[in-house]
């Protein structure tokens, strides 16, 4: 393995020493590094730092609530963001409105096997379904395949690792009764020097609204996938517009009608507006995999810690 820096996530809060290993630093080789046990207080004092919420939660900025079932958390926007951005190392975008935990306890979010749901609005007004029943899934891939590839130049000009969308880990589904929509991505990771980083789920709802839709955006590891499927229907029922907000209520004298249907919105294209991934497309919220990998260590001793508490 090349030659990478110990304990990536703690980059924002002190800075280490690069470490060469053949394989993962161990918890007790991770604890024993210079500078390591001030590393460690300090995410401990940032996970200290997050609020997760139960029950129902309002997004005023979308006109939505989340009844959120027992056992799931909620990080509010200013929670969210600094997760994104101090602990995954994402660009700040101020459009995230929040992300869904599967637990209540904040130091899901070091948990490299644990998925998590970053919530953003997409105000383009009312999305038609008309074309949902005439799409041609396998084709929509290849357009989207080809599409990622021919980002990649840019990905890897701003310093991230590139991406092929291998193929659909879970085909799309619509349900024309409650206008949800939901796919997943099976992405593979390559460093800039050609080697495989290994692969990542990423998996997408879409709540279709009267102005807009909510876009709810799971990423896990992609030996996750059976967990992530099982768990993804709880979190698209939470999910809905407020009365009057809904997709039953657009009036098409009044409102604005988007400028694309269901296939643009699975694709992106004219639709990739929708927070994160309007700066580089599906790989940012990958972006996860790679922090967490490089800090196995130190997330379990703060789960350790965190239950220990509890």
């Amino acid at each position: 393995m090349k030659c990478k820096l110990l304990l990536v996530l703690l980059a924002a809060f002190v800075c280490l020493e690069p470490a060469c290993a053949t394989d993962a630093p161990s918890a007790s080789s991770s604890t024993s590094a210079p500078g390591a046990a001030d590393a460690h207080a300090k995410v401990e004092a940032f996970l200290q730092s997050l609020h997760p919420v139960s029950g129902e939660v309002a997004i005023p900025e979308a006109q939505a609530t989340l009844q959120l079932k027992p056992g799931y958390g909620y990080l509010q926007a200013a929670d969210a963001q600094r997760v994104l951005t101090k602990l995954w190392n994402n660009p700040p975008d101020e459009k995230v409105l929040g992300m869904i935990l599967p637990s209540t306890d904040p130091a899901t979010v070091v948990d490299g096997r644990a998925w998590a749901v970053v919530v953003t609005y997409v105000d383009d007004g009312y999305v038609s379904d008309q074309d949902a029943s005439k799409i041609d899934y396998d084709d929509l891939l290849k357009s989207m395949q080809k599409a990622t590839q021919d980002e990649n130049e840019a990905r890897v000009k701003q310093g991230y690792p590139s991406i092929e969308l291998v193929g659909w880990a879970e085909p799309p589904h619509y349900d024309a009764a409650s206008h949800k929509l939901y796919w997943a991505r099976d992405l593979a990771i390559r460093n800039p020097d050609g080697s495989s980083d290994g692969h990542t789920l990423n998996y997408a709802i879409r709540v279709l609204g009267r102005r807009g839709y909510l876009s709810l955006n799971a990423v896990a590891p992609i030996d996750e996938l059976d967990k992530v499927r099982a768990d993804m229907p709880a979190v698209l029922a939470m999910a809905d517009f407020n009365e009057g907000q809904r997709y039953a209520d657009y009036d098409a004298k009044t409102d604005k009608l988007a400028a694309y249907g269901i296939a643009a919105l699975i694709a992106g294209g004219i639709a990739a507006k929708a927070g994160l991934f309007a700066k580089l497309g599906i790989m940012l919220l990958a972006l996860k995999k790679f922090v967490i990998v490089g800090v196995a260590a130190v997330a379990a001793a703060i789960r350790k810690l965190f239950k220990r508490k509890q």
